[in-house]
């Protein structure tokens, strides 16, 4: 009898032991799960994190891409802009005289390859030169003419003008430059070269330009400044 209950308690303090020992150790794996479960939601807040950065940066690279774009588009449409009113205005202005001590009026120039050829030749020498003109012709009287020394090469780009506005001015081949100072309509091959502000001054100043003392004609003094 002693001998079963000295087995009994013998086997009840084994259970016990084992039972402790199943306890503590569910209790240490629970604790390594939850160590584990704490590291990955570590790393994924880490890996959410670094891709939350990693997207602003590419916005804010993307952001300052796109306003570079429109700084550039903009430069361009201004520079563009600003060509275009160069060539609406024309290349430049030359300035005559008609007669050596007349008043000065502004030739305002086309933007056409006759138009600068002529402004770069000016721009080396004044040029000084005879005038002739048509009064000899019926209704040709609201015209005349320079010729230009052949050294100059002038291109042509003519073309069939039948009407001329007063202050006009045109190119005609070979060198020559004319001058219509009243409305006309004159039909012949043509480069418009410019326009004068067609004023009463201005019309005064052609028709009254005096012929040079030993010399039988007028003069026109056409340069770079005024």
């Amino acid at each position: 009898m002693k001998k079963q209950i000295k087995c009994l308690t013998t086997c009840a303090l084994v259970s016990a032991i084992f039972l402790l020992a199943s306890c503590g150790g569910e209790s240490v794996t629970s604790q390594a799960t939850q160590t584990t479960a704490t590291q990955t939601a570590l790393v994924q807040s880490a890996a959410v994190t670094a891709a939350a950065q990693t997207t602003a940066a590419t916005t804010t690279a993307t952001t300052a891409a796109q306003a570079t774009a429109a700084q550039m588009t903009a430069a361009t449409i201004t520079a563009s802009t600003a060509v275009q009113t160069t060539a609406d205005q024309g290349t430049a202005d030359l300035y005559v005289r008609f007669g050596d001590s007349g008043e000065t009026f502004a030739l305002h120039l086309y933007d056409n390859e006759t138009a600068a050829a002529i402004a770069k030749h000016v721009g080396t020498a004044e040029w000084r030169l005879p005038i002739y003109h048509y009064d000899d012709f019926e209704n040709w009287e609201v015209m005349q003419y320079y010729d230009i020394p052949r050294r100059y090469e002038i291109p042509d780009n003519a073309e069939r003008i039948t009407s001329e506005q007063a202050g006009t001015v045109y190119y005609s081949e070979p060198n020559r430059i004319i001058l219509f100072y009243q409305d006309a309509e004159v039909a012949g091959d043509y480069t418009p070269v410019g326009y004068f502000d067609c004023t009463e001054e201005f019309v005064t100043a052609v028709e009254e330009n005096p012929v040079l003392a030993g010399w039988g004609n007028k003069i026109v003094c056409i340069s770079a400044d005024e």
